[in-house]
Protein backbone atom coordinates (compact mmCIF):
# COMPACT_ATOMS: atom_id res chain seq x y z
CA UNK A 1 0.00 0.00 0.00
CA UNK A 2 1.46 3.37 -1.05
CA UNK A 3 1.71 5.80 1.86
CA UNK A 4 1.48 9.56 1.65
CA UNK A 5 4.91 11.20 1.44
CA UNK A 6 6.42 14.58 2.17
CA UNK A 7 6.12 15.67 -1.48
CA UNK A 8 2.36 14.92 -1.36
CA UNK A 9 1.99 17.03 1.77
CA UNK A 10 4.01 19.92 0.37
CA UNK A 11 1.91 19.88 -2.80
CA UNK A 12 -1.24 19.95 -0.67
CA UNK A 13 0.10 22.96 1.23
CA UNK A 14 0.39 24.89 -2.03
CA UNK A 15 -3.15 23.93 -3.14
CA UNK A 16 -4.84 24.97 0.08
CA UNK A 17 -2.77 28.03 0.99
CA UNK A 18 -5.34 30.55 -0.20
CA UNK A 19 -8.18 28.92 1.75
CA UNK A 20 -6.64 27.64 4.98
CA UNK A 21 -5.65 29.73 8.00
CA UNK A 22 -2.01 29.17 8.97
CA UNK A 23 -2.68 28.71 12.65
CA UNK A 24 -0.05 29.88 15.16
CA UNK A 25 1.46 28.04 18.10
CA UNK A 26 -0.10 29.38 21.31
CA UNK A 27 1.80 28.95 24.58
CA UNK A 28 0.05 27.04 27.36
CA UNK A 29 2.36 26.54 30.31
CA UNK A 30 5.38 24.60 29.08
CA UNK A 31 3.60 23.37 25.94
CA UNK A 32 2.27 24.93 22.75
CA UNK A 33 -1.23 24.56 21.32
CA UNK A 34 -1.83 24.31 17.56
CA UNK A 35 -5.39 25.76 17.49
CA UNK A 36 -7.08 24.40 14.38
CA UNK A 37 -10.29 25.67 15.99
CA UNK A 38 -9.33 29.01 14.41
CA UNK A 39 -9.98 27.71 10.89
CA UNK A 40 -12.92 29.35 9.09
CA UNK A 41 -14.96 26.17 9.59
CA UNK A 42 -13.80 25.68 13.17
CA UNK A 43 -11.63 22.59 12.62
CA UNK A 44 -8.63 21.12 10.79
CA UNK A 45 -10.94 19.29 8.39
CA UNK A 46 -10.87 22.07 5.79
CA UNK A 47 -7.29 21.14 4.94
CA UNK A 48 -8.03 17.62 3.75
CA UNK A 49 -11.51 18.35 2.42
CA UNK A 50 -10.39 21.22 0.22
CA UNK A 51 -7.26 19.41 -0.98
CA UNK A 52 -9.41 16.46 -2.07
CA UNK A 53 -12.26 18.51 -3.53
CA UNK A 54 -10.04 20.84 -5.57
CA UNK A 55 -8.43 17.82 -7.26
CA UNK A 56 -11.81 16.58 -8.53
CA UNK A 57 -11.97 18.67 -11.67
CA UNK A 58 -15.24 18.09 -13.49
CA UNK A 59 -17.04 16.45 -10.58
CA UNK A 60 -20.84 16.87 -10.69
CA UNK A 61 -20.94 17.26 -6.95
CA UNK A 62 -19.45 15.82 -3.77
CA UNK A 63 -20.83 13.61 -1.01
CA UNK A 64 -19.51 12.89 2.46
CA UNK A 65 -20.45 10.90 5.52
CA UNK A 66 -19.34 12.75 8.60
CA UNK A 67 -19.72 13.22 12.34
CA UNK A 68 -20.00 16.93 11.53
CA UNK A 69 -16.68 18.66 11.04
CA UNK A 70 -15.66 16.98 7.77
CA UNK A 71 -19.13 17.61 6.39
CA UNK A 72 -18.94 21.27 7.33
CA UNK A 73 -15.49 21.57 5.73
CA UNK A 74 -16.56 19.83 2.52
CA UNK A 75 -19.69 21.98 2.32
CA UNK A 76 -17.51 25.08 2.60
CA UNK A 77 -15.06 23.76 -0.01
CA UNK A 78 -17.90 22.89 -2.39
CA UNK A 79 -19.35 26.38 -1.99
CA UNK A 80 -15.98 27.90 -2.93
CA UNK A 81 -15.69 25.57 -5.93
CA UNK A 82 -19.30 26.05 -7.03
CA UNK A 83 -20.37 22.39 -6.92
CA UNK A 84 -23.33 20.72 -5.13
CA UNK A 85 -22.68 18.95 -1.84
CA UNK A 86 -24.59 16.36 0.20
CA UNK A 87 -23.53 15.48 3.74
CA UNK A 88 -24.80 12.40 5.60
CA UNK A 89 -24.54 12.63 9.39
CA UNK A 90 -25.59 10.29 12.21
CA UNK A 91 -28.49 10.98 14.51
CA UNK A 92 -27.24 12.90 17.52
CA UNK A 93 -24.81 15.11 15.58
CA UNK A 94 -24.41 18.37 17.55
CA UNK A 95 -26.81 21.01 16.27
CA UNK A 96 -24.02 23.57 15.92
CA UNK A 97 -22.34 21.30 13.34
CA UNK A 98 -25.52 20.37 11.47
CA UNK A 99 -26.57 24.02 11.19
CA UNK A 100 -23.15 24.99 9.86
CA UNK A 101 -23.35 22.32 7.13
CA UNK A 102 -26.68 23.69 5.95
CA UNK A 103 -25.41 27.24 6.33
CA UNK A 104 -22.71 26.57 3.76
CA UNK A 105 -25.34 25.47 1.25
CA UNK A 106 -25.07 21.69 1.50
CA UNK A 107 -27.96 19.24 1.67
CA UNK A 108 -28.05 17.48 5.05
CA UNK A 109 -29.18 13.86 5.41
CA UNK A 110 -29.59 12.43 8.93
CA UNK A 111 -29.53 8.64 9.43
CA UNK A 112 -28.91 6.11 12.23
CA UNK A 113 -25.15 5.91 13.02
CA UNK A 114 -24.67 2.48 11.48
CA UNK A 115 -26.16 3.63 8.15
CA UNK A 116 -24.16 6.77 7.43
CA UNK A 117 -21.57 5.16 5.14
CA UNK A 118 -24.08 3.13 3.11
CA UNK A 119 -26.44 6.11 2.85
CA UNK A 120 -23.65 8.33 1.50
CA UNK A 121 -22.62 5.68 -1.02
CA UNK A 122 -26.23 5.40 -2.17
CA UNK A 123 -26.52 9.16 -2.71
CA UNK A 124 -23.25 9.21 -4.67
CA UNK A 125 -24.38 6.35 -6.91
CA UNK A 126 -27.89 7.69 -7.55
CA UNK A 127 -26.82 11.25 -8.30
CA UNK A 128 -23.51 10.65 -10.04
CA UNK A 129 -21.62 12.57 -7.36
CA UNK A 130 -18.12 11.88 -6.02
CA UNK A 131 -17.51 10.58 -2.52
CA UNK A 132 -14.97 12.49 -0.43
CA UNK A 133 -14.41 10.35 2.67
CA UNK A 134 -13.46 11.98 5.97
CA UNK A 135 -10.11 10.21 6.29
CA UNK A 136 -9.76 7.20 3.95
CA UNK A 137 -8.19 9.05 1.03
CA UNK A 138 -4.55 10.02 0.24
CA UNK A 139 -5.51 13.62 -0.64
CA UNK A 140 -7.33 14.01 2.68
CA UNK A 141 -4.36 12.61 4.61
CA UNK A 142 -1.95 14.87 2.71
CA UNK A 143 -4.08 17.91 3.48
CA UNK A 144 -4.14 17.13 7.19
CA UNK A 145 -0.39 16.58 7.05
CA UNK A 146 0.16 20.27 6.33
CA UNK A 147 -0.35 20.83 10.07
CA UNK A 148 2.85 18.85 10.63
CA UNK A 149 4.74 21.03 8.16
CA UNK A 150 3.68 24.14 10.07
CA UNK A 151 4.53 22.67 13.48
CA UNK A 152 8.10 21.82 12.48
CA UNK A 153 8.56 25.15 10.70
CA UNK A 154 7.43 27.10 13.78
CA UNK A 155 9.16 24.91 16.40
CA UNK A 156 12.08 23.18 14.67
CA UNK A 157 13.25 21.48 17.87
CA UNK A 158 9.84 20.03 18.74
CA UNK A 159 10.17 16.74 20.64
CA UNK A 160 6.58 15.58 21.14
CA UNK A 161 3.40 16.11 19.08
CA UNK A 162 0.05 15.04 20.58
CA UNK A 163 -2.75 14.38 18.08
CA UNK A 164 -6.38 13.24 18.51
CA UNK A 165 -7.20 9.97 16.72
CA UNK A 166 -10.52 8.95 15.21
CA UNK A 167 -10.48 7.53 11.69
CA UNK A 168 -6.78 8.31 11.64
CA UNK A 169 -6.47 10.81 8.79
CA UNK A 170 -5.18 13.64 10.98
CA UNK A 171 -2.69 11.50 12.85
CA UNK A 172 -1.56 9.80 9.61
CA UNK A 173 -0.85 13.11 7.91
CA UNK A 174 0.87 14.79 10.85
CA UNK A 175 2.95 11.71 11.67
CA UNK A 176 4.03 11.48 8.01
CA UNK A 177 5.19 15.09 7.93
CA UNK A 178 6.89 15.11 11.33
CA UNK A 179 8.61 11.77 10.78
CA UNK A 180 10.07 13.05 7.50
CA UNK A 181 11.20 16.44 8.81
CA UNK A 182 12.00 15.73 12.46
CA UNK A 183 12.51 11.96 12.84
CA UNK A 184 13.72 12.27 16.43
CA UNK A 185 10.37 13.73 17.54
CA UNK A 186 7.64 11.45 18.89
CA UNK A 187 4.10 11.67 17.52
CA UNK A 188 1.57 10.27 19.99
CA UNK A 189 -2.11 9.74 19.27
CA UNK A 190 -4.84 10.30 21.87
CA UNK A 191 -8.24 8.59 22.06
CA UNK A 192 -11.11 8.56 24.55
CA UNK A 193 -11.16 5.43 26.69
CA UNK A 194 -14.69 4.85 25.41
CA UNK A 195 -13.61 4.85 21.74
CA UNK A 196 -10.14 3.33 21.86
CA UNK A 197 -10.41 1.16 18.75
CA UNK A 198 -7.25 2.60 17.16
CA UNK A 199 -5.12 1.67 20.15
CA UNK A 200 -6.60 -1.81 20.16
CA UNK A 201 -5.98 -2.08 16.41
CA UNK A 202 -2.29 -1.18 16.71
CA UNK A 203 -1.85 -3.60 19.61
CA UNK A 204 -3.57 -6.37 17.63
CA UNK A 205 -1.72 -5.68 14.37
CA UNK A 206 -4.97 -5.38 12.40
CA UNK A 207 -7.95 -3.05 12.13
CA UNK A 208 -10.36 -3.67 14.99
CA UNK A 209 -13.81 -2.09 14.66
CA UNK A 210 -15.98 -0.97 17.56
CA UNK A 211 -19.74 -0.86 16.93
CA UNK A 212 -21.47 2.54 17.15
CA UNK A 213 -23.32 1.54 20.33
CA UNK A 214 -19.91 1.32 21.99
CA UNK A 215 -18.16 4.38 20.56
CA UNK A 216 -21.19 6.65 20.90
CA UNK A 217 -20.76 6.55 24.69
CA UNK A 218 -18.00 9.16 24.51
CA UNK A 219 -18.66 12.88 24.66
CA UNK A 220 -16.02 13.28 21.92
CA UNK A 221 -18.45 13.00 19.00
CA UNK A 222 -15.69 13.56 16.42
CA UNK A 223 -13.62 10.58 17.61
CA UNK A 224 -16.05 7.71 17.11
CA UNK A 225 -14.87 6.38 13.72
CA UNK A 226 -12.83 3.25 13.05
CA UNK A 227 -9.48 3.24 11.27
CA UNK A 228 -9.39 2.29 7.59
CA UNK A 229 -6.78 -0.03 6.13
CA UNK A 230 -5.07 3.05 4.65
CA UNK A 231 -4.87 5.01 7.91
CA UNK A 232 -3.93 1.88 9.85
CA UNK A 233 -0.96 1.36 7.51
CA UNK A 234 0.21 4.95 8.12
CA UNK A 235 -0.18 4.78 11.90
CA UNK A 236 1.45 1.37 12.22
CA UNK A 237 4.56 2.66 10.46
CA UNK A 238 4.72 6.29 11.62
CA UNK A 239 2.90 6.79 14.93
CA UNK A 240 4.95 6.22 18.09
CA UNK A 241 2.14 5.41 20.50
CA UNK A 242 -1.53 5.93 21.40
CA UNK A 243 -2.75 6.85 24.88
CA UNK A 244 -6.29 7.23 26.19
CA UNK A 245 -8.15 9.75 28.34
CA UNK A 246 -11.34 9.63 30.39
CA UNK A 247 -14.52 11.60 29.86
CA UNK A 248 -13.82 13.69 32.99
CA UNK A 249 -10.32 14.44 31.73
CA UNK A 250 -11.71 15.63 28.39
CA UNK A 251 -14.16 17.95 30.13
CA UNK A 252 -11.44 19.30 32.41
CA UNK A 253 -9.18 19.96 29.41
CA UNK A 254 -11.92 21.94 27.67
CA UNK A 255 -12.23 24.18 30.71
CA UNK A 256 -8.45 24.48 31.09
CA UNK A 257 -8.03 25.57 27.46
CA UNK A 258 -10.73 28.21 27.86
CA UNK A 259 -9.34 29.62 31.11
CA UNK A 260 -5.59 29.45 30.51
CA UNK A 261 -5.12 29.64 26.73
CA UNK A 262 -8.35 31.50 25.92
CA UNK A 263 -9.24 28.86 23.33
CA UNK A 264 -12.57 27.17 22.66
CA UNK A 265 -12.31 23.40 22.16
CA UNK A 266 -14.98 20.83 21.41
CA UNK A 267 -14.53 17.53 23.30
CA UNK A 268 -12.69 15.86 20.39
CA UNK A 269 -10.41 18.87 20.07
CA UNK A 270 -9.48 18.78 23.76
CA UNK A 271 -8.42 15.13 23.98
CA UNK A 272 -4.74 15.75 23.22
CA UNK A 273 -4.63 18.49 25.85
CA UNK A 274 -6.27 16.07 28.29
CA UNK A 275 -3.43 13.58 27.78
CA UNK A 276 -0.85 16.27 28.45
CA UNK A 277 -2.59 17.50 31.61
CA UNK A 278 -2.98 13.91 32.85
CA UNK A 279 0.76 13.25 32.46
CA UNK A 280 0.36 10.57 29.79
CA UNK A 281 2.64 12.20 27.21
CA UNK A 282 6.40 11.77 26.86
CA UNK A 283 8.56 14.55 28.28
CA UNK A 284 9.95 17.21 25.94
CA UNK A 285 9.08 20.31 23.97
CA UNK A 286 5.46 19.53 23.20
CA UNK A 287 2.94 20.71 20.62
CA UNK A 288 -0.69 19.77 21.26
CA UNK A 289 -3.09 19.73 18.30
CA UNK A 290 -6.44 21.30 19.20
CA UNK A 291 -8.34 19.83 16.30
CA UNK A 292 -11.64 21.71 16.52
CA UNK A 293 -13.82 24.15 18.40
CA UNK A 294 -17.35 23.42 17.13
CA UNK A 295 -18.85 22.78 20.54
CA UNK A 296 -22.47 22.86 21.62
CA UNK A 297 -22.92 26.09 23.63
CA UNK A 298 -24.69 24.37 26.53
CA UNK A 299 -21.95 21.76 26.81
CA UNK A 300 -19.29 24.46 26.73
CA UNK A 301 -21.11 26.38 29.46
CA UNK A 302 -21.16 23.25 31.63
CA UNK A 303 -17.41 22.58 31.39
CA UNK A 304 -16.30 26.11 32.21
Amino acid sequence: MKLVGLDDIRAAAERIAAVVVRTPLVAMGEAWIKPESLQRVGSFKIRGAYNAAVSLAGAQGVVAHSSGNHGQALAYAAKLLGVPCVVVVPEGTPRVKAEAIVGHGAELVVVPPEQRVSAAEKVAAERGMTMVPPYDHPAVIAGQGTIGLEIVADLPDVEVVLVPVSGGGLASGIASAVRALRPEAKVVGVEPELAADARESLRAGRVVSWEPARTFRTIADGLRADLSELTFAHLRERLDDIVTVSEDEIRAAMGHLARTARLVAEPSGATATAACLAGRAPAGRTVIVLSGGNVDPELFRSVI
